[in-house]
């Protein structure tokens, strides 16, 4: 909240624009890393690089939306390990020497589950009425007020649909975010989305939370009748509210079924491909991000039913494109950690304002 205020107070200042210049560079290398990092862990056989590869090309190139790639890739792995496809197959999570033996297997609980942790339906309908009166009923009560073409409104709904499909973790949840906040809102510019990814990564705490940057810029732009940085502090925490809120809901009622679900091969095939997808999904984060860190200008190619944006090859900006490199290279070469590598790509720009070389 604290850099949101920053950012909307001096984020046109020269030297801020420098110090940010930088930092996506660093963002960009650094979610390329992350791609790799998934993909290693996710794709380990033909049919879920296919899945990979298909969930770029439908989110880059058709536009389809993260969530049904989601429920795609859920559908196909459930179908896929039900029907006993040794692709889809997945451990259990342990092994069943080491858990014979009293390893990694046993459960924290002890042989015998506390009261509190058994799964009973009244558990289950109490967990459910308070954590989602807690989400829902502000988000009702909002939409009753302002109506739905309020600002307020429109980050109560979205950000309570992204918080259902909060899938693969922050960078596959980011390419949805960036791709209805930037393209379908309107709410912030591409490079805007990487400011605030950028802050987040160099902050503590978890990525996920670059959405409170994300409903504050959304509201300070459209304060109505308050003042923009009071309308553009509601809107970050009204973000944060729908989102994490949520979170106890799934944990409260979800927790006490997880030894049983656990076990389960057809859910363990399904959440296996989400996985595979969420390479592809966040593989076209990567290329968003490239596209609008190092060109200037893209062109909107649409012919139905393709749907993406092209860089103009003549618009690239060779600083940005040279400190991407570098802070590629001083990441999976000399495997550099993430706050250098964002520290250095910060000064690298201010010394390029400096100099003159970027304006």
């Amino acid at each position: 909240m604290a850099l949101s205020y920053v950012y909307a107070a001096y984020g046109n200042v020269p030297l801020v624009v420098a110090l940010f210049f930088g930092l996506k560079a660093a963002v960009l290398a650094i979610v390329l890393e992350a791609v790799v990092r998934i993909g290693k862990r996710a794709l380990k056989n033909n049919a879920m690089r296919v899945l990979a590869a298909a969930a770029f090309i439908g989110i880059f190139f058709f536009g389809i939306p993260f969530p049904l790639i989601v429920l795609g890739a859920a559908l196909i792995g459930f179908a896929g390990a039900a029907s006993g496809a040794e692709a889809f197959k997945a451990g259990s999570g342990h092994d069943k020497g080491e858990t014979e033996q009293g390893g990694p297997g046993d459960s924290a609980l002890g042989d015998e589950l506390p009261e509190h942790a058994r799964p009973t339906v009244a558990r289950a309908l109490s967990a459910s009425a308070v954590w989602l009166a807690l989400w829902l009923v502000p988000v009702i009560a909002l939409l009753l007020a302002l109506g739905t073409d309020n600002v307020f409104s429109e980050i109560a709904i979205f950000f309570s649909k992204m918080a259902v499909v909060t899938f693969g973790g922050a960078y596959a949840v980011l390419a949805y975010v960036a791709q209805e906040a930037v393209e379908n809102y309107g709410w912030l510019k591409p490079g805007e989305m990487l400011d605030g990814l950028g802050m987040a990564e160099t902050t503590p705490g978890p990525l996920i939370m670059v959405l409170q940057f994300v409903g504050f810029m959304a509201a300070f732009r459209d304060p109505g009748m308050l003042s923009p940085m009071l309308a553009g502090t509601l809107g970050g925490l009204l973000a944060t509210w729908v989102t994490f809120t949520p979170c106890f809901l799934w944990i409260f009622l979800g927790a006490p079924f997880v030894e049983t679900l656990r076990g389960n091969k057809a859910l363990n095939g399904a959440l296996s491909a989400i996985t595979a997808a969420v390479v592809g999904v966040v593989l076209n984060l990567a290329i968003w991000f490239a596209i609008h860190t190092v060109f200037h200008e893209t062109v909107p190619v649409r012919h139905a039913p393709l749907a993406f944006d092209a860089p103009v090859l003549a618009s690239v900006d060779p600083w940005a494109l040279a400190l991407s490199i570098a802070a590629a290279v001083a990441i999976f070469r000399f495997k550099t950690g993430m706050i250098p590598t964002l520290a250095a790509c910060c000064a690298a720009g201010i010394v390029l304002y400096l100099f003159g070389a970027i304006s």
